[in-house]
């Protein structure tokens, strides 16, 4: 079961190319992407309203699409508009469309009531293409549900444990307890760990005197949207004070979206303000994420596993959870809330 009325990320802007095709399933749904000759991005069901066969396998003709089992053609509004052999179309053949919005790189879809569709709720995520900002597009498809992956990443006690090589850090980093705190349609992390090592991905771009002062400070918010700020700055020079000297700085933007119950699509972006003349830089850091993000897939993709074996299993909560139980509860909130507001005969159906 999946929220509906929010804005999940459907794919990076550079999927969607021109004249092309774009198939991918999100909550359970087929949905084909593409550009109409403006540029513009359309969003439809990828399912002819006619036998079912996927659109995305069809042809594109000027701004409309040609099923290409049965030869129905529809515009970007959903509405078929040319049925081979048969001059009168029923008003009802049609394709669902969805709301769509592109913005910072990102194509964000709205799988439920378009009427509730406010584009101004759509999360901040300027600094993927801010020129004061680098960063390099990310995607790494997960055979696991995404709560799962969600409560990852609200747990930085698994990173010197999962990423020692990587993002981790000394094992006294998992002993440092974030703040945690609800705001709408999620949490709020703050985390400061002081005089400590410089974790390996940024060691291997900036030169550190010694050790650092390291933070991490972000939102995770409905759907599964998260965005941080995060970095480290020499040890004693004022970081918590808000005084950022010779620091390295990151602005991570991360979206999960649910492909299926057991599958998610995980878009990602870490960009950072310093070095942005050295594309090396930018790549070794995002190599260096994409390194640790395989490295919770690996781990993940086992619990997952692990918990198929026994549906019946209870995760044991503790301390460390507080963030993850938090967010669960927020999800479990909405889905209740939308389920109330159903018409009854869809939530008996």
């Amino acid at each position: 079961m999946f929220i509906r009325n929010t804005w999940y990320v459907a794919a990076w802007s550079h999927e969607v190319e021109s004249e092309a095709l774009f198939a991918r399933v999100i909550t359970g749904i087929p949905v084909l992407l593409y550009r109409e000759e403006g540029g513009g991005v359309v969003a439809l069901e990828d399912r002819c309203c006619h036998r079912g066969a996927p659109l995305s396998v069809g042809r594109r003709e000027g701004d409309c699409v040609r099923c290409m089992y049965h030869g129905l053609k529809f515009d970007s509004t959903g509405t078929c508009v040319e049925a081979p052999a048969q001059q009168r179309i029923p008003p009802q053949a049609k394709v669902r469309t969805f709301p769509v919005v592109e913005r910072h790189q990102w194509i964000w879809i709205w799988m439920g009531d378009s009427s509730l569709a406010d584009p101004e709720t759509i999360p901040d995520t300027h600094w993927l293409d801010d020129p004061q900002w680098r960063s390099l597009p990310g995607y790494i498809h997960y055979n696991v549900n995404y709560l799962l992956i969600c409560d990852n990443l609200l747990d930085f006690s698994h990173l010197p444990f999962v990423h020692p090589t990587t993002l981790g850090g000394p094992e006294d980093y998992a002993k440092v307890q974030p703040k945690v705190e609800r705001i709408d349609g999620g949490v709020r992390i703050t985390r400061w760990t002081l005089n400590t090592d410089a974790p390996p991905f940024a060691a291997a771009v900036k030169n550190w005197p010694g050790k650092v002062d390291r933070w991490n400070f972000y939102d995770f918010t409905i759907p599964a949207i998260l965005r941080m700020d995060s970095g480290m700055a020499p040890v004693g020079t004022g970081a918590q004070e808000g005084a950022r000297v010779d620091a390295a700085e990151f602005r991570g933007c991360q979206a999960l979206t649910p492909e299926t119950e057991n599958s998610t699509h995980y878009f990602f972006g870490h960009p950072h303000n310093f070095a942005i003349d050295q594309p090396d830089v930018t790549r070794a850091i995002h190599q260096a994420v994409v390194d640790a993000f395989d490295e919770d897939r690996d781990i993940i993709t086992a619990q997952q596993r692990n918990l198929a074996l026994d549906p019946g299993f209870r995760m044991m909560p503790f301390g460390i959870d507080a963030a993850l139980s938090q967010f669960r509860w927020t999800v479990n909130q909405r889905l209740e809330e939308e389920k109330r507001q159903m018409p009854e005969a869809v939530r008996g159906a």
